[in-house]
């Protein structure tokens, strides 16, 4: 009962809400923003303010993934599979872990197609969203799989891609050797968002601020720190790439 008064008043408050002219509305969160600024002490008042810029980003987001009809439209805007598709050798058998909505893995099956791409994530709807989008473009050469890397003893693959998948790994350097050891593949695509993307994340690291781009990250990469995990883990880099606030970079397993 509670929750559903409280679900009719914010229909209702939005809808007032969005009666009020956009210049005036923008004027209105303006304002709020600079009184929440003036603290005496600047240290709340940043605090406060990046923890209001973090929804703002999240609300951001979630909006840029309806626009796209479920896909956020990073995927198009800087065109990052290409890196995936160009240090592929049509034919090889791809193990994408964590492939999350499949974007990665239809775009790579698409352009090759002798290639066959495994995608595996733990999220059913991702899932069920990836099968949809295979169905529709009519791609033979994929499977998608609902379940943990961890399930399986074996996934043998020529090319394993990490697509935004190792900050959320506690432990990486074990994770990244079970892959290793359970694909077989001898080399690995990774991405992973970049620490030293903008000077406030590592102001709001020195002021003990969380300074994640999500909730669930365990860190946010310096290339040193990468370089070392893929080391640790008989990785060797063979390429690495910074852009658009976030590492790319090829390794190849030294057996």
């Amino acid at each position: 009962m509670k929750r559903n008064f409280i679900l009719g008043f914010a229909k209702l408050f939005s809808y007032i809400w969005l009666l009020i002219p956009t210049k005036l509305r923008r004027y209105i969160f303006t304002s709020f923003f600079i009184l929440e600024s003036r603290q005496n002490n600047p240290l709340i008042s940043i605090k406060n303010l990046f923890l209001i810029k973090d929804k703002l980003d999240w609300i951001i987001n979630e909006r840029a993934v309806k626009h796209g009809d479920g896909i956020h439209p990073k995927h198009q805007l800087t065109n990052y599979h290409q890196f995936f598709i160009d240090r592929i050798i049509d034919g090889d058998t791809v193990l994408d872990v964590g492939c999350g909505n499949g974007s990665v893995a239809i775009s790579i099956a698409k352009k090759l197609s002798k290639s066959f791409i495994i995608g595996i994530d733990k999220n059913k709807k991702n899932i069920e969203f990836a099968k949809q989008k295979q169905i529709v473009s009519n791609l033979k050469n994929m499977n998608f799989i609902n379940g943990n890397i961890y399930d399986y003893s074996e996934i043998v693959s020529d090319v394993v891609i990490l697509s935004n998948v190792l900050e959320h790994i506690e432990d990486r350097v074990l994770f990244l050797k079970n892959v290793q050891r359970l694909s077989g593949a001898k080399t690995f695509l990774v991405r992973v968002p970049y620490f030293k993307r903008d000077w406030q994340v590592a102001f709001r690291k020195k002021l003990g601020i969380y300074y994640f781009s999500d909730n669930d990250h365990k860190i946010e990469h310096t290339l040193e720190e990468l370089e070392k995990e893929l080391g640790e883990a008989n990785l060797v880099i063979k390429e690495t790439i910074t852009d658009w606030g976030e590492i790319w970079t090829k390794c190849e397993y030294d057996f």
